[in-house]
């Protein structure tokens, strides 16, 4: 009897492990079981990167005039900071936020927003409601001493950003115009409608954020990101639907961080122009 009942919970425990390993392997297939998802890119028009210095020179003169009205880049803002000891050392955070009601742009990485409830500024995850994004000027300090400093735009990088050592002595300076480094690369279809091929985004000589490939209808045909000029995470590949839904062509498995020793690109699935997945690697 006793030997019975070993052998009875032995088999509800297996039974209950293999249930879990089919359920989780229900779920992976899934979400791959259509290859047609939900886009912020789709309907889209692309960005137009047109880094303007004579918007740049305008927007200097009004920025001495507004700034004592926490006025940035026209929007009227509010002040705010975050404070944290870690290991005896103060961090701080000064920061001006927006409550304007706007979306992120979907085509930057990293958006900068101040979470509310965690007291905290997030780059991922934004949702209107749970917080703001960030809009004009930041100054991150350590012990008294400003080791960072920028200015944001709904959110994202922009203008001159410089970073300091402990010392105040400047060690990194970059410049982004509305959260794409100023070196990114772009190439057009056609160079007087400006109608955009491919936007590289380059940060000091290397490949650095979201990489995106268009139709000529200027409907998103490749997404991937990079990181210190490696490919890195999941790249996609969508069919052209002349912009009515996203439906995922093909996705193709990076290494997650870069310089991966060993690691070998695969492709994960593949779907057809109806969106039914034909391949998926388990």
């Amino acid at each position: 009897m006793k030997h019975l009942s070993v052998f009875l919970f032995l088999f509800l425990m297996v039974s209950k492990v293999t249930f879990a390993q089919k359920n989780a392997a229900e779920k992976k297939a899934d979400a791959d079981s259509s290859g047609v998802v939900s886009s912020a890119l789709l309907p889209t028009v692309a960005p137009l990167l047109l880094f303007d210095e004579d918007k740049e020179k305008e927007e200097k003169k009004e920025k001495k005039k507004n700034a004592r009205k926490n006025i940035w880049f026209g929007v009227k803002t509010m002040k705010g900071y975050t404070r944290r000891t870690i290991r005896g050392q103060e961090y701080l955070e000064f920061f001006n936020y927006t409550d304007a009601d706007r979306q992120p742009n979907p085509y930057i990485r990293d958006v900068y927003w101040f979470d509310t409830k965690e007291k905290a500024i997030r780059t991922e995850g934004f949702t209107p409601g749970q917080g703001y994004l960030l809009h004009g000027p930041y100054e991150r300090m350590v012990n008294e001493t400003v080791v960072e400093s920028g200015m944001f735009y709904y959110g994202m990088k922009h203008k001159t950003w410089m970073v300091f050592d402990d010392r105040s002595v400047l060690q990194d300076k970059a410049h982004f115009s509305e959260g794409w480094p100023r070196e990114s690369k772009i190439t057009y279809f056609n160079e007087t409608s400006k109608s955009v091929e491919k936007i590289i985004p380059i940060q000091y000589g290397l490949e650095e954020g979201n990489y995106f490939h268009f139709y000529e209808n200027q409907q998103v045909a490749v997404t991937g990101e990079y990181k210190y000029g490696e490919k890195v995470g999941l790249w996609t590949e969508y069919w052209d639907t002349k912009n009515t839904k996203a439906i995922r062509k093909r996705e193709i498995q990076y290494q997650e961080a870069p310089y991966t020793k060993n690691f070998r690109p695969y492709i994960r699935a593949e779907w057809d122009k109806e969106g039914n997945l034909v391949y998926r690697r388990d």
